[in-house]
């Protein structure tokens, strides 16, 4: 009997309890089913055999070595092509990268090394230190260049344009201070293949060269790794120097394998023919011809070229004169000398007539064209008729006048209420663009140095006048100090002192401002307006754009123009073939170019794409360089090496991030990467970039290295700023905040903008109190005593129009300390 409230206990089976098989529905199971079985999970569909193409062993055999050797034909069409009769002989341009080296030796060597006959002295037109080579032997032929490396704007050109580049090294140090400048230029803008060479190796005891090697390979395995080096004192090593630089593989410049461009070794300038009427014609404009051989894609005539350093030109037409440095008379000479065969290589004489390959076509050529042409008149539907003319003078003599914001429509200006004493200091407010809303603490900081300053004088008045009383005898410390002082300009460490405590403000207290007692904030802060997510909130890139994006182009898709045209580029074999030797007719260019030439600097042409004489807004990725410890601002004038070209521009500065809208940053970060947007002319990437920042003395400093990024005139650049307010009363949520605003109106104007703090709350203004600038906020939770409350406001900035193709010559800075230390001497 089970007792009366107690429950049985239910059945538990055992480990023998029959298990009967499920029901067989056929094996089809229901969709829900599925579902619910693979949990989301979505299965790999599963490909046949003949779908992955599997091959048998045999023939994925033959497709390795015919892939093999269709790469090793490349190769080798490569290696022929480049110093052979259908390539352009190997340029290669001897660096120094010290000073005590001797670039003269290695020449020297060169011209006698591997029986090479020197068939052209000073292949290149104004520099003297140049000659082509033709090696027999190798069958190859070479254009050696050697240039000083105190002009970094010819480096530069030269390293553009070169096959090869040989750096001097010295067998102590291997390069000194200006030579690590000039490789990271170098490396920056990009390295094409190069060979080390060291000297005076033979003048050591045996038992130091291999000390010495060791050494120096230890120095450049930072910069070069897995390098060989040659040491170069004797015939046999220029030899193996000469066989090296013809076989090894070349390294391809997206910027320069995509474009036709050319080093000017013959040029001649023909002043234009005066025109019927006048006394003196086009003064200073002329026709150049530029001869040389054409390197990385065929030549078009109709395309616009550039001249490096001065600018955008049109050809004319395009001849080839005989080759100055033929196969066929190398071998003629070699055959005199040993009595053999000769191989007749190429075919071409000082005798042979001039070919005029093509002219260019007026109808098809490329325009000049840089900017957008603006119609002032465009958004003009209909003529005003003679009544509404009259009206609208009757209207402009009774209209009330008033002072309103810069940029302020008549729309918006009805909205706008006159009240006494509120817009007297738009005039001083308008007169600036962009640089209007300054940080107003970075002046309050000044202020209370200066007080201090002054603080200090009054109270230390009575040492001061002990202080003088003291004789201070002559001393050599003293004469040292007066000298080191002249050399110290007290204007450019005036300006360094103020850079500095802005860049320091900026990182202690990141976009903060004061608001001002003087004038309301709603009139000192009309242009921003305040974001509930700056993620995620929209912002209308068409908004509001100044007038001059009406002078730029923009593209609907530039990376999907980019491809077509590159892909066209590669695709199309019209105009003069790449090695060929030819002479360009370059229409309407100053005489300023051939005086460049006449002074030595290299000529470098390139052949410029469909729209890239145009302007727009570029954009370029940066980092700011090691060696540069100067604060660089924004809207600071600097010198831009971009691709083939060099300009001058005043860039802004912003946040590399995937987001549709990007914060300006005031100063060039060391610590991240940085976009630096700028009007210039279109550019398709890839191309590196080089950022200058030249000294009151002329010297340019390498400030931040990086490559193109875009060409987006859409893309938003913001600047923030931080108001920022004390909360004086918490209870709850609420809490009154002061010190933010300082009248009612302002209160209500900002009402709608979020606050947040800086421990993470966030809220909104209730309601103003009083009329001095306190209100009443809610936040999400209760504040804490220390904590400052916070209201981001936003503007979207434009860099300024400051583009200039004209740079002044770089002046190496070393010789300015040289020229320092020789002063000081002649002191002493």
């Amino acid at each position: 009997m089970v007792a009366h409230g107690d429950k049985q206990q239910g059945h538990r089976p055992g480990i023998y309890k029959q298990k009967n098989k499920g029901h067989k529905h056929g094996k089809h199971r229901t969709k829900g089913g599925i579902e619910r079985e693979n949990k989301g999970r979505v299965s790999v569909t599963a490909i046949t055999k003949k779908q992955r193409k599997e091959q048998r062993k045999m023939d994925r055999r033959h497709k390795a070595s015919q892939l093999r050797r269709n790469k090793k034909d490349m190769v080798l069409t490569e290696k022929r092509r480049l110093g052979s009769r259908d390539g352009p002989p190997h340029l290669v341009a001897v660096v120094p990268l010290h000073a005590a080296v001797d670039a003269g030796a290695v020449t020297k060597l060169l011209r006698e090394a591997a029986g090479g006959i020197v068939h052209q002295e000073k292949c290149v037109s104004g520099i003297m230190d140049s000659f082509g080579l033709i090696v027999p032997r190798f069958k190859q032929r070479f254009m050696f260049l050697s240039h000083s490396t105190n002009d970094m704007h010819s480096l530069l050109d030269v390293a553009k344009v070169a096959d090869s580049l040989v750096f001097l090294l010295d067998s102590d140090e291997g390069w000194d201070s200006y030579g690590e400048y000039c490789l990271s230029c170098l490396f920056a803008q990009g390295l094409p293949s190069y060979a080390l060479v060291c000297q005076g190796v033979v003048d050591l005891p045996v038992k130091k060269k291999v000390e010495s090697r060791r050494a120096l390979s230890k120095i450049t395995e930072v910069r070069f790794p897995d390098t060989r080096l040659f040491p170069l004192d004797l015939e046999q090593d220029a030899t193996l120097l000469l066989r090296h630089l013809g076989t090894q593989k070349q390294r391809k410049l997206g910027f320069r394998s995509r474009r036709s461009h050319l080093l000017g070794q013959q040029v001649t300038f023909t002043p234009n023919s005066p025109v019927e009427g006048t006394t003196g014609g086009r003064t200073g404009l002329g026709t150049l011809c530029v001869s040389g051989y054409i390197r990385g894609r065929p030549l078009q005539v109709d395309r616009l070229v550039h001249l490096s350093g001065h600018g955008d030109f049109q050809l004319s037409q395009i001849d080839a004169p005989s080759d100055p440095l033929p196969f066929n008379s190398t071998a003629r000479e070699v055959k005199a000398d040993k009595g053999g065969d000769v191989d007749m290589m190429g075919e071409g004489g000082d005798d042979a007539p001039v070919q005029v390959l093509m002219k260019a076509d007026l109808s098809c050529r490329e325009s000049l064209q840089t900017e957008a042409e603006v119609d002032p008149m465009d958004g003009e539907q209909t003529w005003p008729t003679e009544s509404e003319l009259q009206e609208a003078k009757e209207l402009r003599k009774n209209k009330r006048l008033m002072k309103v914001p810069k940029g302020t429509s008549d729309y918006q200006a009805t909205w706008i209420i006159d009240e006494d004493g509120e817009n007297e200091d738009l005039d001083e407010e308008s007169s600036s663009d962009d640089d209007d809303d300054i940080d107003m603490m970075d002046e309050a900081m000044d202020g209370d140095d200066e007080n201090f300053s002054q603080d200090g004088d009054s109270c230390g008045s009575e040492e001061e006048e002990e202080e003088e009383e003291v004789e201070v005898s002559p001393t050599e410390h003293v004469g040292e100090d007066q000298r080191y002082d002249e050399h110290i300009d007290e204007a450019a460490e005036e300006e360094g002192l103020k850079r500095y405590r802005e860049a320091r403000a900026n990182e202690t207290f990141p976009d903060e401002v004061d608001t001002p007692l003087d004038m309301p904030a709603k009139t000192r802060f009309q242009r921003f307006r305040g974001l509930k997510s700056f993620r995620s909130s929209p912002w209308d890139p068409m908004e509001n754009l100044p007038l001059n994006y009406s002078r730029i182009f923009q593209f609907q898709s530039y990376e999907r123009t980019r491809r077509r045209i590159l892909a066209e580029n590669a695709a199309t074999e019209e105009g003069a073939t790449v090695g060929r030797y030819v002479t360009l007719h370059i229409a309407d260019v100053p005489f300023s170019v051939m005086e460049s030439v006449h002074a030595g600097k290299p000529l470098v042409l390139v052949s410029l794409l469909p729209h890239e004489q145009r302007m727009s807004v570029m954009h370029v990725l940066v980092r700011r360089h090691p060696s540069n410890t100067e604060h660089i601002k924004a809207k600071d004038e600097l010198i831009f090496h971009c691709g083939f070209r060099r300009f001058r521009a005043s860039p802004v500065f912003s946040q590399h991030t995937s987001a549709d809208k990007h914060k300006m940053e005031r100063f060039l970060r060391p610590d991240t990467p940085t976009v630096v947007s700028l009007y210039a002319p279109i550019t398709f990437s890839p191309a590196g970039a080089l950022l200058f920042k030249q000294r009151s003395d002329g010297v340019q400093d390498l400030v931040a290295t990086g490559s193109l990024l875009s060409c987006d005139p859409r893309r938003i650049v913001l600047k923030r700023i931080v108001l920022s307010g004390h909360p004086f009363k918490i209870n709850r949520r609420s809490a009154v905040v002061r010190y933010m605003f300082f009248n009612r109106d302002d209160i209500m104007w900002f009402k709608p903008v979020e606050l947040r703090t800086k421990w993470g709350r966030r809220g909104h203004i209730k309601e103003p109190l009083g009329t001095h600038g306190h209100m009443k906020c809610v936040f999400d939770s209760q504040l804490r005593s220390q904590d400052t409350v916070l209201m981001n406001l936003y503007k979207r900035v434009y860099p300024p129009w400051t583009y200039d193709p004209y740079v002044p010559v770089p002046l190496p800075w070393f010789q300015t300390e040289s020229s320092a230390v020789i002063e000081d001497s002649d002191m002493e």
